[in-house]
């Protein structure tokens, strides 16, 4: 250091009698309309998704618990830290709700440090009511608003077939939709099973698919499966909902293990290399619940058996999803790496009639009943005895098995869910096949605006040449009364519908009796609900369960009211695959803790 630099701090002093140029309270200066000032926020809007926080590249931004959060949001809210913000306003630009502003005050006195650092929003400031100040542009957005749309078979292609209809992402479509992830993990929350879903769509942006297929599989066994039929409630709460469409969770799953050749999944997913425990356990049912209960309790180092009464493992999933949704070679595969991990599935064989239940009791350290919904409801409207009336989840599962099935040139369906559209379209594809023609009509007691069938389903059905009714309620199966073909179909009654519940809500549909149509039809299918098939039980564990409007009565990790007897699935939760995969998780959790119990209570 020269000398020179020694003395030039002191050469300061010679301003020291100056006039000052700043003033310590510019009253009377306002700054620009949209000046970058101390920031507010709209907590009705605001979600908590934390997209400012991630973008903050001083972290001058904290995402922290508040009172009362809204339904469906983190329950966090940003806390900006004065100390470290550079005004860039990247986390009003970024905002996915728009809730985060910044006002145009920039005068602030106070001589407690603690004070600039706040929850805009929360802590009530001076500038919360200013009009004035900095917003983003109307138009501009950091992230994509729509999504990359999935190429599919189209209609005059698909509906002469059970090809699958979705073609899934290619790599650079992939890498577009998931560049409008903000990483806010507000979906991972809605999620029934808790995939981590943020961090394997960052898989895809970095091309790390098998670290991607290791995170899938990690906590959903049937990702393959989901990756083309999930529900995808998580989709409800993506934060890019909020300036245009969410993103495409489903898809970009599905996109994972396409990208995985399936010889590489069973090393990437990784067998457990655990001590066995040498306890044993049964699983009723090889559909979703009870095989994801199964491969967590084979990765626990227990022995697990699952009974399985029809030819193949999958339950719902192969006897109730026709093929051009779910392909069951995906299903195969993900059944594959359920094997791989040490669980034994046997099929064929009817629990109550090869194996007791007294039995598998005795054999077992503990036994899950996951039977799934295979049967049908009937509406039990007049005419609906007659042979031509048939259960849609029952049909489905024949056509599934490749079975022959009648095949009328017209149909009525009754009921608006999912099954309705997978009967209807699966029938209006054996139409095509044998008349060379659609005819069929689907009626339901909802409303376009409350319909139970995803919307998907709805248009893809419409693009097929599927007639949908909306608020038609059935009154009569109407058959030929007299004659040789006494007995047999030929429509179906209905009247508009007023309501479906009445004022406790309680199911009471009234209807318009002056609005009747008739439905021509020489089958009507009934899809109007499932229920499961518990004569397996024998009437001595029957009596001794305790039941929930006809469902297994179960505690909050699914034990019943038997302490060696578990319930999962279908048969507990109603159909929905990763509903069945998030019960499948946590009887496994329940029945390992009380295993481990167990075992330390031999020790």
């Amino acid at each position: 250091m020269s000398f020179k630099d020694v003395l030039s701090p002191f050469t300061a002093w010679k301003h020291v009698l100056e006039t000052p140029v700043t003033i310590k309270d510019p009253l009377t200066r306002e700054a620009a309309d949209r000046y970058r000032g101390f920031h507010k926020n709209d907590i009705e809007l605001c979600i908590g998704c934390s997209s400012c926080e991630a973008i903050c590249q001083n972290a001058a931004i904290d995402m922290v618990p508040v009172k009362d959060p809204k339904e469906g949001d983190s329950g966090l809210r940003p806390q900006i830290d004065y100390g470290r913000c550079c005004w860039c306003a990247l986390c009003v630009d970024i905002c996915m709700t728009g809730s985060l502003t910044m006002s145009n005050e920039y005068i602030w006195f106070d001589e407690d440090p603690d004070a600039f650092r706040f929850i805009p929003g929360v802590d009530a400031k001076s500038w919360d009511s200013s009009e004035k100040g900095y917003r983003r542009e109307g138009g501009r957005r950091l992230s994509g608003t729509e999504r990359v749309e999935m190429r599919e078979m189209e209609p005059d292609l698909r509906i002469g077939n059970f090809d699958e209809i979705v073609a899934g992402y290619d790599r650079a479509e992939a890498v577009l939709e998931a560049d409008r992830c903000v990483e806010c993990g507000l979906c991972v929350a809605t999620c029934p099973a808790h995939m981590d879903i943020p961090d394997y769509i960052k898989t895809i942006r970095e091309g790390d698919y098998e670290h991607g297929l290791e995170l899938l599989y990690n906590s959903n066994p049937f990702s393959e499966v989901c990756g083309r039929v999930c529900t995808h409630n998580c989709e409800t709460a993506c934060a890019a909902r909020h300036e245009g469409d969410p993103i495409a969770i489903r898809w970009l799953k599905r996109h994972i293990t396409d990208q995985v050749p399936y010889d590489r999944y069973v090393d990437i997913v990784g067998k457990p290399d655990l001590a066995k425990t040498g306890q044993k356990i049964a699983i009723i049912g090889a559909g979703p619940g009870g095989l994801t209960a199964a491969f967590d309790l084979a990765r626990m180092g227990h022995a697990v058996t699952v009974y399985e009464e029809k030819e193949k493992p999958g339950g719902m999933m192969r006897y109730g999803i026709p093929e051009y949704r779910l392909p069951y070679e995906s299903l195969d595969r993900d059944i594959g790496v359920i094997e791989a991990m040490g669980v034994k599935i046997k099929c064929g064989v009817r629990i109550g009639k090869d194996i007791s239940m007294e039995k598998l009791k005795a054999d077992n350290d503990a036994v899950v009943l996951a039977i799934g919904l295979h049967l049908g409801r009937s509406t039990r409207v007049p005419g609906s005895e007659s042979p031509d009336v048939e259960k849609a989840v029952e049909l489905l599962r024949r056509i599934t098995a490749g079975e022959e099935v009648p095949v009328p040139k017209k149909v009525v369906v009754i009921g608006g869910g999912n099954v309705a559209m997978d009967i209807a379209r699966s029938m209006a594809r054996l139409q095509k096949q044998r008349h060379g023609e659609v005819g069929i009509t689907v009626t339901a007691l909802e409303s376009f605006d409350h319909f139970l069938a995803d919307e998907e389903e709805v248009v893809e059905s419409r693009e097929e040449g599927i007639e949908i009714l909306d608020s038609r309620g059935p009154q009569e199966v109407i058959t030929v009364k007299s004659g040789k073909n006494k007995g047999k179909v030929k429509g179906l009654r209905t009247w508009r519908v007023d309501s479906i519940f009445d004022e406790k809500g309680r199911f009471n549909p009234h209807y318009d009796e002056g609005d009747e149509m008739v439905h021509d039809g020489e089958m009507v299918i009934e899809a109007i609900g499932q229920v499961s098939d518990v004569s397996l039980l024998g009437e001595k564990l029957t009596e001794a369960l305790e039941w929930n409007r006809g469902r297994v009565k179960i505690d909050h990790d699914g034990r019943t009211s038997e302490p060696w007897l578990w319930a999962a699935g279908d048969c507990v939760k109603g159909p929905d695959v990763i509903n069945a995969v998030a019960d499948g998780h946590r009887v496994a959790q329940s029945i390992n803790q009380v295993l481990v119990a167990m075992r330390e209570a031999k020790a």
